[in-house]
C-alpha cells in the first residue's frame, strides 16, 4: 500500500465512500495497530443499532454537529448528547449506538473520528455478530 494513499482531507468529498446506509459516507484509514474512520452523516441520518465490538477497542471524537446515542450495559437507556469537540470510549465489549444525528448549520452532517485499536477487519456495517446481538437485545 502507498503511504501517501493514506492522507485524509476533510473537504475532499472524492475520498469518501457511500455504505450500505442512506445519508452515511467514510473514508478508512488503516495503520498496522491502529484504524481511523472518519464518518460524515447526514442530520437526521437513521441506521444505527446497538452494538459492541469483541476485539476492538473504539474512541471517537465529534468534529461536526452532535450525536444523542447510548453506551454502558446493552440494558442502559439513559442517553449522552455529545457535541463538537467531545469524545467517547467504547472499551472492548461496551454496547454503544442507537444514535441520533443532528448535523451542524453550514454542512447539514455530522462529522466523527472513530478510531479503533486493533484495526477491524470486518469493514462491513455493523459487523454480523454485532447485528445478530442487537437484534437479540431488541427482541428482550
Amino acid at each position: 500500500m502507498n503511504p501517501a494513499d493514506q492522507y485524509c482531507h476533510f473537504f475532499d468529498d472524492s475520498a469518501f465512500e457511500e455504505t450500505g446506509r442512506p445519508g452515511f459516507r467514510r473514508r478508512i484509514i488503516t495503520g498496522e495497530l491502529l484504524q481511523l474512520w472518519f464518518w460524515r452523516i447526514t442530520d437526521g441520518a437513521s441506521g444505527s443499532i446497538l452494538h459492541h465490538h469483541t476485539d476492538q477497542e473504539q474512541l471517537g471524537m465529534i468534529i461536526r454537529g452532535s450525536i444523542d446515542f447510548r453506551i454502558g450495559g446493552e440494558e442502559v437507556t439513559e442517553r449522552t448528547v455529545l457535541r463538537a469537540g467531545e469524545v467517547y470510549l467504547a472499551p472492548k465489549g461496551v454496547w454503544h449506538g442507537d444514535t441520533i444525528f443532528s448535523g451542524d448549520d453550514e454542512y447539514g452532517e455530522v462529522w466523527i473520528l472513530d478510531v479503533f485499536s486493533p484495526p477491524r477487519t470486518d469493514i462491513g456495517e455493523p459487523t454480523a455478530s454485532a447485528a445478530a446481538a442487537a437484534s437479540e437485545v431488541a427482541r428482550g
